[in-house]
């Protein structure tokens, strides 16, 4: 495993979502199970093995149940902030800014729903945002079909020139197999300046983490995508069937 970052950092965790394709209403989506624990014991497991000096978990849907389940757990320094309306991922993230005040450290984001994420992943993925002084980094995988999922445009030497989403991907870049996992690691004054620039100027008329990086850049900041993972390690769990394979493999990954 990597050695632990010595600079200081903090987690963001998205677990406000409904799974509406998970066709179970009565229970948050990241508190479906696999290997007989909620999706999000799972990434806190892996936050666990990181020394974040903070956690704050953004709830939502079903939240009294799913808070109850993470103080059973009884996890140092984790809070809770509360998405009362789901407006989308960049809305849920900056609902943490009054749990971080003054805070100067980095902010990991992840998602509740991944839980065959690695804890050597994130460490390797923190590092290489701390050796090339980025302002903000991307977690990137080369899925085996790209469909559905945000690419990951770069120029002809390699470097990150943006995110386009699946809507908007040309045929060529269709092509592009290399895709967004939706984890993000920033400085919190960078995170959150830019979150206040986000629109909801779009077809779902939601708040789109996404468009952080584009604005970073813009102004001339560091962005980077790292390619640190397998696919199935990022897989998020949004329909059954993803339940399924998911458990498949962490099955198979534990024999």
């Amino acid at each position: 495993m990597a050695n632990k970052p010595d600079s200081h950092f903090a987690v963001v965790i998205l677990a406000a979502g409904k799974g509406k394709r998970m066709n179970n209403p009565a229970i948050a989506k990241v508190m479906a199970e696999i290997g007989g624990k909620p999706l999000i014991g799972h990434v806190l497991d892996a936050v666990e093995q990181i020394n974040s000096e903070k956690t704050v978990i953004i709830v939502g849907h079903q939240k009294e149940s799913l808070i109850e389940y993470i103080n059973s757990l009884h996890l140092a320094n984790t809070s809770f902030a509360i998405q009362h309306e789901q407006l989308g991922s960049g809305h849920a993230v900056a609902q943490a800014e009054p749990a971080f005040g003054d805070y100067t450290g980095s902010i990991l984001i992840l998602s509740g729903d991944v839980p065959l994420l690695k804890s050597g992943t994130l460490l390797r993925f923190i590092e290489e945002y701390k050796n090339n002084h980025s302002d903000i980094s991307v977690l990137s995988t080369n899925a085996p079909n790209p469909t559905g999922y945000g690419r990951i445009i770069r120029d002809d030497k390699g470097n990150f020139q943006k995110i386009v989403e699946e809507k908007d991907t040309s045929d060529e870049e269709k092509k592009i197999k290399e895709i967004n996992s939706g984890i993000y690691i920033a400085s919190a004054r960078n995170l959150f300046s830019s979150l206040k620039e986000v629109s909801n100027n779009n077809a779902q008329g939601e708040y789109y983490l996404t468009d952080v990086v584009g604005i970073l850049k813009n102004k001339g900041e560091s962005v980077f995508a790292f390619p640190l993972a397998e696919f199935e390690e990022l897989q998020g769990i949004n329909t059954l069937e993803e339940l399924k394979r998911a458990e498949e493999f962490l099955l198979n990954s534990n024999n």
